[in-house]
């Protein structure tokens, strides 16, 4: 018999100029210019792209290490787990990549290579960099675009722009090289500015992270000019059908992009309070700017700097206000307090989900209920662990598990944001209001513009709640936790 205070079902995936949470030791971080051009007839975006690269690890480094996820899209890997292969593809399967054109390491031509997964691209330095030191990376390619209803790729209603571009892999003791992954996102990356110029035919709305800085037009094609701040990366989106209305909370400029859509102030409204009632709650965002986006996408939702995927296939509006506010909650957890979602998903997703129940406590207005939240939740698992049982005889309840690891879709939901929720209840509970949310904000605090590890959040909970929380928290992760029927 199962035992735990522990949750709904999740709907899936969920991101920008400065003020607020604290600056990060060291305000010498990576820097990226990106110049593009999409040309809509080849569905392809051609780039240049600089990267001044500052190590802060311990080490001399004589190669640095790139994420391709665009490559994920190549025939062979597989970025859409078999139930969701319909509302992916809308006209058949389609496949796109990135193709590295050249590398230049400090204005000379260098070697580059790919491993065999083509996720990880490694371009070797002119010479060594010792800590502390910078390099200048050059990089040219062209991102084919499948047709798929994805982070990337082009659809019926939006183009989407999502991880397009090389992004420097972490470095730590090593550089760490995620692989490709259709359940969960396999993202990891350090805060870095950027400055990226994209040109397009004249009759798209353009959208992206950052903050726009100049917009011309000329010969029936628009440039746009961003300048971002202390991002987690970058992403932007083409639409012939966005409309777009905005309000302002704060100091922050909501924007909600939409199409066919006649909850759209409803929806602007939710997104402001969310901005508003996180900010109290957590820590203040630290942006100008948030853009909530609808666009054609196969899962609920998706994460980005100043800019938030929700999924024109979502049909009823409660789970559209659910959407909403899950992801603009991954603007704190993931955005601003970064991790590595490939090794520990639980870690943003988990929180993730559970700030979301705590949005509808405070707003039962919008239809749900924190109550109902919760015992949909502990319904849900145990239907999930009951099945899986009956069905294979044992089921893994590990939480604490690399995307790799988990055998199915609804194994990875259940275990990460479902028992999630429940894990964040019961440790409410236990340390009761006061404690719970000033953990919360702490942690916040410590690790914004930063990446943090499952050890860290114990850690900061322990120390602020006064309470070793090791063991409450192993023994959610590892499974060990049952509930009662």
């Amino acid at each position: 018999m199962r035992k735990l205070s522990v949750f709904l079902i999740l709907v899936l995936a969920l991101p920008i100029f400065l003020f607020g949470c604290n600056s990060s030791k060291d305000d010498e971080i990576s820097h990226y210019s990106i110049v593009g051009s999409y040309d809509e007839n080849l569905h392809a975006l051609t780039c240049e792209q600089t990267l001044v690269y500052q190590n802060k690890s311990d080490n001399a480094l004589s190669e640095i290490k790139f994420f391709l996820y665009a490559n994920s899209f190549n025939e062979g890997n597989k970025v859409v787990s078999t139930s969701s292969q319909d509302k992916a593809y809308p006209n058949g399967e389609s496949f796109g990549n990135i193709e590295i054109k050249k590398a230049m390491s400090e204005g000379k031509d260098t070697n580059f290579s790919l491993n065999e997964e083509k996720s990880i691209l490694t371009v070797s330095l002119d010479a060594e960099i010792f800590p502390d030191e910078e390099v200048e990376i050059y990089l040219s390619y062209i991102v084919n675009l499948a047709n798929i209803n994805h982070r990337l790729g082009y659809g019926n209603n939006t183009i989407n722009f999502g991880n397009f571009y090389p992004i420097v892999c972490v470095y730590e003791n090593g550089f760490v090289e995620n692989e490709f992954a259709s359940n969960g996102d396999p993202f990891y990356s350090d805060i870095a500015n950027y400055d990226v110029e994209i040109s397009y035919d004249a009759k798209y709305t353009f959208v992206s992270s950052g903050n726009v800085v100049k917009e011309t037009s000329e010969n029936g094609k628009k440039t746009t000019c961003i300048n971002g701040e202390k991002l987690r990366d970058f992403c932007f989106v083409l639409s012939e059908k966005f409309e777009v209305i905005s309000q302002e909370i704060n100091g922050v400029k909501v924007n909600y992009y939409y199409y066919d859509d006649p909850n759209a102030e409803e929806y602007l409204e939710l997104s402001c309070l969310v901005i508003d009632e996180f900010s109290t709650m957590f820590g203040e965002y630290p942006y100008d700017v948030v853009n909530v986006v609808k666009i054609n996408f196969c899962f609920g939702g998706m994460e980005y700097p100043n800019l938030v995927y929700i999924s024109d296939a979502i049909i009823d509006a409660e789970t559209y206000r659910y959407v909403i506010v899950h992801e603009l909650a991954h603007q704190w957890w993931y955005s601003l307090v970064g991790n590595n979602e490939f090794q520990e998903a639980w870690l943003d997703e988990s929180l993730t989900e559970y700030s979301t129940a705590l949005f509808f406590e405070k707003h039962s207005e919008f239809g749900l209920k924190y109550e109902d939240i919760i015992l949909g939740a502990e319904n849900t698992y145990r239907m999930f662990v009951d099945v899986y049982e009956s069905v294979n005889g044992e089921v893994g309840e590990s939480m604490n598990r690399s995307l790799k690891e988990f055998a199915t879709e609804p194994e990875y939901v259940n275990c990460v944001y479902t028992k999630g929720v429940l894990m964040y209840d019961s440790l409410r509970k236990t340390l009761g209001d006061k404690k719970f949310f000033k953990c919360l904000s702490e942690y916040f605090d410590a690790y914004c513009y930063k990446n943090a590890k499952g050890e860290d959040l114990i850690d900061s909970f322990s120390k602020t709640a006064k309470i070793n929380l090791e063991s409450f928290f192993d023994a959610f992760l590892s499974g060990e936790v049952i509930l009662d029927n």
